[in-house]
């Protein structure tokens, strides 16, 4: 019981921190954290989780995040979003691929990759609920291509958890 009060603090910190707000912990399911805050724009509820796995050739990596988020005064739902803990190269297209479903391809920003409109964005939610895994590859500012494996275990009631603070049921 130690380990995982331990292990939601840290998570709670590591990930408001990446909000850069105060978010408060709606719970933790399994590899999932749900969370909700409020911003100028209204509430905001998100879940996040970080890879069971990451494989690459890199000396040093920021934190990895799969994240899904409500902004509903934007009338902005199941956003998919990845921050991949490093730069991703100029031109370079990452990708998540859920179960053994085809590869959606990412548009990129710095460090942070998403979904291309709100349909890919409803289509991953989908198979993120009914999945097992979600891989991400995507390749470095420097060349390094990396593989993470997030596990979808307890995605179900994050997102029910987000649902219900962002008063979408």
């Amino acid at each position: 019981m130690k380990k995982f009060l331990i292990l939601s603090a840290w998570c709670l910190s590591s990930i408001s921190a990446f909000a850069g707000t105060d978010s408060e912990l709606l719970g933790v399911f399994d590899a999932w954290s749900a969370f909700s805050y409020k911003d100028e724009e209204g509430q905001v509820c998100y879940m996040a989780s970080e890879p069971t796995k990451s494989q690459g050739k890199y000396n040093r990596r920021d934190h990895v995040f799969l994240l899904v988020t409500h902004r509903p005064k934007e009338q902005a739902f199941d956003v998919v979003n990845v921050t991949a803990g490093y730069t991703y190269q100029k031109g370079s297209k990452p990708s998540i691929t859920i179960d053994n479903n085809k590869p959606v391809n990412l548009k990129v920003f710095n460090d942070t990759a998403w979904a291309q409109d709100a349909a890919t964005d409803a289509k991953l939610v989908a198979a993120m609920k009914k999945g097992t895994r979600a891989i991400l590859k995507g390749k470095s500012a420097r060349g390094t291509a990396t593989t993470d494996t997030f596990s979808l275990k307890g995605f179900g009631k994050a997102y029910q958890a987000i649902n219900s603070a962002c008063g979408r049921e």
